[in-house]
């Protein structure tokens, strides 16, 4: 599938930009479903937020649960002072998680086809299993920013092989919160590890190296159904979202099964629900 160039590229970079993945249906049919899963969520069920800030102290245990689950996630700024949404529930989504590839056929369909399988080993994996899907709304007006992380804090692996699949199910752009990259900094070290052990979460800094800066850092702008993949150690981040238009995107973390998966991560698999690939 992709050209030596667009290895050589992938390699020297750490991500790599692929337009035209996915085609407007294949895109609509997943924004229906999710839709679908938002219309029947009980709004009044739970109040859970997701925010990247202060991540440990404010990740409770509906996220913590979600790794075999399809739950959904309120912005931080979905509530007024009162307690109560300020918008309709539909437009107050942060996201879906975080198994929604394993549970519903919709979203099976979408993050399993021969495509991807074939682009997993161009990117190098041997054999690719998925532990988490995220339906992200990024709403017009509250959607939050996701500073600045790498992917690899939250897949600890050994050797190192967590890549992300990044959907644009609309178009990303500066003024709607598209994504920020440090073009090679999937070189440099793995700042952060996000574990879990006996239900306690901790984030540990293993390195002290800054995190990049719009100085030296690039933004991602694609269209509607462009695919981004790159690499776990890559830092990248989104800004707010405080445009009248709504980013939505689709993301799959996946790890090479030849790699050994740390029993601290935050999402594990039992032989009752195993992880799969993507066949």
């Amino acid at each position: 599938m992709l050209t030596d160039a667009q290895k050589l590229d992938y390699a020297k970079n750490g991500y790599l930009v692929i337009e035209n993945f996915k085609n407007d249906d294949q895109i609509a049919k997943l924004r229906e479903r999710a839709m679908s899963i938002v219309d029947d969520f009980d709004a009044n069920g739970t109040r859970s937020i997701f925010t990247t800030d202060d991540q440990v102290r404010k990740t409770d245990q509906y996220f913590l649960t979600s790794g075999d689950k399809i739950r959904c996630f309120f912005e931080e700024q979905a509530f007024n002072d009162k307690g109560e949404l300020g918008q309709p529930k539909h437009l107050s989504i942060n996201k879906i998680g975080h198994a929604m590839h394993d549970i519903d056929p919709e979203f099976d369909t979408f993050s399993r086809d021969p495509a991807l399988a074939e682009l997993a080993v161009d990117l190098g994996m041997v054999d690719p299993k998925i532990w988490q899907s995220m339906y992200i709304f990024k709403q017009p007006g509250i959607g939050g920013a996701v500073n600045w992380h790498q992917d690899a804090t939250f897949f600890v692996t050994e050797p190192q092989s967590v890549t992300t699949f990044w959907f644009a199910l609309e178009d990303a752009t500066l003024e709607n919160g598209c994504l920020w990259v440090e073009p090679g900094g999937h070189e440099t070290p793995l700042r952060e590890i996000f574990t879990v052990e006996n239900e306690q979460l901790k984030m540990t800094q293993v390195n002290d190296m800054p995190w990049p800066t719009e100085s030296t850092a690039i933004p991602v702008e694609v269209k509607k159904g462009t695919l981004v993949c790159f690499q776990g150690r890559l830092p990248h981040y989104s800004a707010p979202n405080t445009s009248d238009k709504s980013r939505h995107a689709y993301t799959l973390h996946v790890t090479d099964g030849t790699a050994s998966y740390s029993d601290k991560n935050w999402i594990q698999r039992g032989s009752d629900f195993p992880v799969r690939g993507f066949n």
